[in-house]
């Protein structure tokens, strides 16, 4: 899987976001920073992140069990306000709808928390390494 990120013009800060060359999408910076606010910014998507993996998650365990899922809302809130001190608090509320019993409705709940993102974001120690393309480049 690839993920590439190319500028859209030299002006702005939008940039799109290609995903296996299948998918595209687009990040942007506020205004207040100086962009166009012309889409999500990274942070969003980061926190978008969970919350689709979270809706996916419940719906696909839903299916294989049987249980009366008709749909599933997903809010994300954050609160990056000690983000520069090492916390970062997402708040996430399930709206799960269709005619479940409570025993139904707490087994979503925890599976929501199972989901793969929420895992990689808690529970998994990530190693980056960033290095310059090697190559021709255009100026």
């Amino acid at each position: 899987m690839t993920v590439t990120v190319t500028t859209e013009s030299a002006e702005g800060y939008r940039h799109r976001i290609s995903v296996n060359e299948t998918h595209s999408l687009f990040t942007d910076i506020p205004t207040a920073l100086g962009g166009e606010g012309s889409a999500p910014e990274p942070h969003d998507l980061y926190d978008a992140a969970l919350g689709a993996c979270k809706a996916l998650t419940v719906s696909l365990y839903a299916r294989s069990h049987d249980i009366p899922l008709t749909g599933i809302g997903v809010e994300v809130t954050r609160d990056d306000s000690e983000e520069r001190k090492g916390h970062y608090r997402l708040d996430v509320k399930l709206t799960l709808r269709g005619a479940l019993t409570d025993e139904q409705r707490a087994t979503l709940l925890r599976i929501a928390d199972k989901c793969p993102v929420h895992k990689l974001m808690t529970q998994v120690e990530t190693h980056i390494e960033t290095r310059l393309a090697e190559g021709d480049f255009s100026q």
